[in-house]
């Protein structure tokens, strides 16, 4: 019966699904946005996919191929865009990013909020919320 009983453990765990880890998931995301969206390194990105991307921006093509078009558009139209997170969060297979996006220098840029989901650790879903920011706010605390 102990035996039994340590087989059917054994196989427990082995089946039990794997548990994220939030900190290795927000450096994966950090690391790919930095070699993706700043150096525009597609390839260099591209080892922080899953074997599916599946992007909710409206304005963004779907895919992985979709994200190297992205890339390749930057690259050619905004070769000096900037993209400077200000905070990362993670929770368990989700990694959100809160970042200052500026195409050109000197520009005031946007707010942006990415939301990453991952799967072992790479990445398979993403979604954004972007917002310009303004010249003149209604308030004195700041978007960032």
């Amino acid at each position: 019966m102990k035996r039994l009983a340590l087989i059917l453990a054994v196989l427990f765990v082995a089946a039990a699904p794997a548990y994220a880890d939030p900190e290795s998931n927000k450096k994966a995301v950090i690391e790919f946005y930095e070699k993706g969206l700043n150096q525009k390194d597609f390839d260099a990105a591209a080892k922080y996919f899953g074997p599916k991307y599946i992007q909710h921006n409206p304005g963004a093509p779907d895919g992985i191929e979709g994200f190297k078009a992205f890339i390749a558009m930057r690259k050619e139209k905004f070769p000096n865009a900037k993209s400077e997170i200000k905070r990362a969060f993670a929770e368990g297979d989700f990694v959100i990013l809160h970042v200052h996006g500026v195409r050109e220098p000197g520009e005031r840029g946007v707010a942006i909020v990415d939301i990453f989901r991952l799967e072992n650790g790479k990445i398979v879903e993403h979604w954004d919320v972007v917002q310009p920011i303004p010249e003149k706010a209604a308030n004195t605390n700041g978007m960032f």
